[in-house]
């Protein structure tokens, strides 16, 4: 499902509670993942938005009133009404029915204020009650929602609350209403078999090829990368919808919140509250979204029936839902640095203040020669390619060539980036700057870049438990230029 943030970053309470106040809600999800889009147009339209969702009678269990909630949000491939044409296009076979595409179960802690998103591996190797143990995305072809919630309680021991299904071919307009989607890749993708490419770098992308993009297998750890894919689309959901761009275009709001609640079907409780339970998550921002994976064991088993899935690592997994049940934090609150002067007024955060939080892998980086000395530009892209960061763009050259240091340029907002970069590159400059993105200066100084390693913030241990999941926020997963 979706939850509603106000933007990627924590602004003041004032600035916060002024937004909330022109938008809110986000509610749908999307292919195998959560969009539960939202604005503040719905929020008068109560009955319209209810209208428009479907309903299904998934043997939920009622929570206690502004308690803790446990969604489950299942994607569903289906393709009954797809065209012949349509079916070709979308590579999606001529098959009918529905089927899971991907489960997340999505924890609201109890004061509202964090949000938790488990991705579930579809061929997760689980018992399934009354049938015996098969990948867990059998459930819904054994027995519909109903079977797979309770699947999902008796293999993680939390209850789940409320079902959110999703129509993963729905996703595509979704996206194309809120004007596409920024993402990006470390290594190229080639999908032999659904013909979509795409070069490493950040990229913007339509619903369709958005659909491909989180979709594919076709890459080293096939669904475990597409795990992260998914998690990097919602991201950019959440990012792209609540921006001034999407808020403030009656005709591109009204065609998100059309196309969203279009898209989804909810347990029967929820469907006459998704303005109550939106409402209750308008103060949460990208930075209280957390994204993990339940923890694998095995990553190849094979079945007695010869299949290939996934066994959950029975130990981390189990302690990973007693933290979730117990609402304890997955990723570590993150202190801001403390800006100083720096050259020509702007803010200078100071590189070592604090841990660095975004990876080479999610930085999108331009190089400029500043010291008119031929092939510098280029051997700092090849640098800083090598050191793990996105260069797509030649290099370029600076008006003058006097520089003697190297700069590092931001935008405002792009800080954890810079830093990241600025590790990358001892004793250069950090500037914010008015530029889009970020981008390097080489001075004559030029030290050479060397490869940082960016830790994933998890929860501090627990005495005698297993190692902490990995987790990234959303604002992490954001994908920038």
């Amino acid at each position: 499902m979706r939850l509603t943030p106000p933007r990627s970053r924590r602004a003041t309470r004032k600035g916060r509670d002024a937004r909330a106040r022109r938008r809110s809600l986000l509610v749908s999800g999307a292919l195998s993942v959560l969009v539960l889009l939202g604005s503040g147009a719905v929020w008068a339209l109560p009955n319209y938005a209810a209208g428009r969702v479907g309903s299904v009678d998934a043997g939920t269990v009622e929570a206690e009133p502004r308690g803790a909630l446990n969604i489950l949000l299942v994607g569903v491939d289906k393709r009954d009404n797809l065209s012949r044409r349509k079916q070709n296009e979308l590579h999606l076979g001529r098959e009918v029915g529905q089927r899971t595409d991907t489960m997340m179960l999505i924890h609201l802690s109890e004061d509202h204020e964090k949000i938790t998103v488990v991705s579930i591996p579809r061929d997760s190797w689980v018992n399934i009650p009354g049938k015996g143990t098969h990948k867990i995305n059998s459930a819904y072809q054994f027995g519909g929602p109903r079977l797979t919630v309770r699947t999902v309680q008796e293999a993680t021991g939390l209850p789940i609350n409320h079902y959110v299904e999703v129509n993963v071919l729905g996703f595509i307009e979704v996206v194309d209403a809120i004007g596409g989607i920024s993402v990006c890749t470390p290594v190229p993708i080639n999908d032999v078999k659904t013909k979509f490419t795409l070069p490493a770098g950040t990229h913007e992308l339509d619903g369709v090829r958005a659909l491909f993009y989180a979709r594919t297998r076709a890459t080293a750890r096939s669904d475990l990368d597409r795990i992260d894919r998914q998690q990097q689309v919602i991201s950019a959901l959440l990012d792209r919808a609540l921006s001034g761009g999407t808020l403030a275009n009656p005709v591109r709001l009204t065609g998100l919140i059309n196309s969203t609640l279009q898209t989804i079907t909810v347990d029967s409780k929820l469907s006459g509250n998704l303005l109550g339970l939106a409402e209750q998550l308008r103060d949460v921002s990208t930075d209280d979204v957390a994204f993990t994976t339940v923890p694998l064991a095995n990553v190849d088993f094979k079945t007695p029936t010869g299949e290939s899935a996934v066994q959950w690592d029975e130990v981390a997994a189990k302690d990973l839902f007693r933290r979730i049940k117990a609402d304890e934090p997955l990723v570590k609150p993150t202190k801001k640095a403390t800006p100083k002067p720096g050259a020509g007024g702007s803010a200078t955060p100071s590189p070592t203040a604090e841990p660095l939080t975004i990876p080479p892998s999610r930085i999108a980086v331009r190089v400029f020669n500043g010291t008119g000395i031929t092939g510098r530009g280029a051997r700092t892209r090849e640098d800083l390619i090598k050191a793990g960061f996105m260069v797509p763009s030649p290099p370029g050259n600076t008006a003058t060539t006097d520089y003697q240091k190297t700069v590092i340029r931001y935008a405002p907002g792009r800080e954890d980036s810079a830093r990241t970069v600025a590790a990358a590159l001892p004793g250069a400059e950090l500037r914010q700057a008015d530029v889009e993105g970020i981008e390097v200066i080489v001075g004559r100084q030029y030290p050479g870049a060397r490869k940082v390693t960016v830790a994933v913030p998890t929860a501090a241990a627990t005495a005698g438990a297993s190692p902490s999941p990995s987790a990234r926020t959303a604002t992490q997963n954001i994908c920038k230029k």
